[in-house]
């Protein structure tokens, strides 16, 4: 389990345009990274367009911002184009990135027990560390959280 002030862990994933995104991507930049379920749902869709609508008080504070989902790459770009999104959406298919950042587990949805991505947010640092992490995401008013 991922703790604040350990070092991100390594991943390779796509991003909306079939790039390579590597943990190396993020050194020397202070990070946004938030796990959501599925794109065009609607806590999904909240998230992406409250962290649009304050993209600017984001980058004021020095950050890039970036999500992550089970979704294909196309998913993320029809995504992005639907909601003018101004970050890269990364795409985890196999949920190796999602297991390795804690992202990945048991949910109850309907009364029923099924595994899914979890709803999470982690700040990182330039050094790659973890600066914080966003266990309880207010969709839409998830910019209040960050900064």
């Amino acid at each position: 389990m991922l703790k604040e002030g350990d070092r991100i862990p390594d991943f390779t994933v796509l991003d909306q345009d079939g790039n390579t995104v590597t943990r190396k991507d993020f050194e020397g930049k202070k990070i946004v990274l938030y796990f959501y379920p599925k794109d065009n749902t609607p806590g999904c869709t909240a998230e992406a367009c409250n962290l649009r609508d304050n993209f600017s008080a984001l980058k004021a504070a020095g950050y890039e911002v970036y999500g992550v989902s089970k979704d294909s790459p196309a998913s993320h770009g029809k995504f992005i184009g639907k909601y003018s999104l101004p970050f890269s959406l990364l795409s985890d298919p196999s949920t190796e990135m999602l297991q390795a950042f804690g992202a990945w587990g048991e949910k109850k949805m309907y009364g029923k027990t099924t595994f899914g991505t979890l709803r999470k947010t982690f700040l990182v640092a330039p050094d790659g560390t973890i600066e914080r992490i966003i266990d309880k995401v207010d969709t839409k008013n998830h910019i209040a959280q960050i900064l």
